[in-house]
């Protein structure tokens, strides 16, 4: 997600619309609410078809239509109309799960989070580093086995390599700088195009 900010509603509103959507459609249709709504109470006047209008076409944009609209009352019944800046208050919210918290308490509160996507979980599990079947449970790992300073960076490093070298199938391992740290974890000879220099 690109149209990252420190306003905390900024950032939760960015980060609901981003999710399976592409980067440049989420720019676009956070740029074109972002046009009318400037905070948590315009969301309260806006219809909900409206609301889709302005936000298509984000995946799922009909759901995530409506979880904007019940933001403004979930905020005020939990958290009197504050957005909360911990994980676990986050995910109280309509739209809201761990990976865009994550995002929001990093990006907004400069708080230590780890934001996991599908790279952050298939590289995190290449690597060696974790064994997990869900991005629930990378999270959970990699809070235990990286350290803190480096929980903020690491869903953006992992992301650009995974959108550039560590693709789902046919990793680049050749051009990798990490290769030689990397375990390999599910890539075999047989299933990657460039065999990792110096190994067998």
């Amino acid at each position: 997600m690109k149209a990252r900010t420190a306003d905390p509603f900024r950032t939760l509103v960015a980060a609901i619309l981003s999710a399976r959507t592409k980067d440049e459609t989420t720019t676009a249709a956070f740029e074109r609410l972002s046009a009318i709504v400037k905070r948590v109470e315009d969301l309260r006047r806006l219809p909900v078809k409206q609301l889709e209008r302005l936000i298509y076409p984000v995946g799922f944009y009909r759901t995530k239509a409506r979880h904007l609209k019940a933001l403004p009352d979930a905020l005020d019944r939990l958290f009197g109309g504050r957005i909360p800046d911990t994980v676990e208050g986050l995910v109280q919210l309509p739209g809201v799960g761990r990976k865009v918290a994550n995002l929001v308490v990093t990006e907004s509160f400069d708080k230590p989070g780890i934001c996991v996507d599908i790279h952050v979980h298939r590289i995190s599990n290449r690597l060696g580093l974790v064994a997990t079947r869900s991005p629930l449970g990378t999270e959970q790992a990699l809070r235990r086995v990286l350290p803190p300073r480096y929980w903020k960076t690491w869903n953006r490093y992992l992301v650009a390599l995974g959108q550039t070298v560590c693709r789902p199938r046919y990793p680049h391992c050749d051009v990798c700088p990490i290769c030689e740290c990397c375990e390999r974890v599910g890539v075999t000879g047989g299933r990657t195009r460039f065999p990792c220099a110096g190994r067998g």
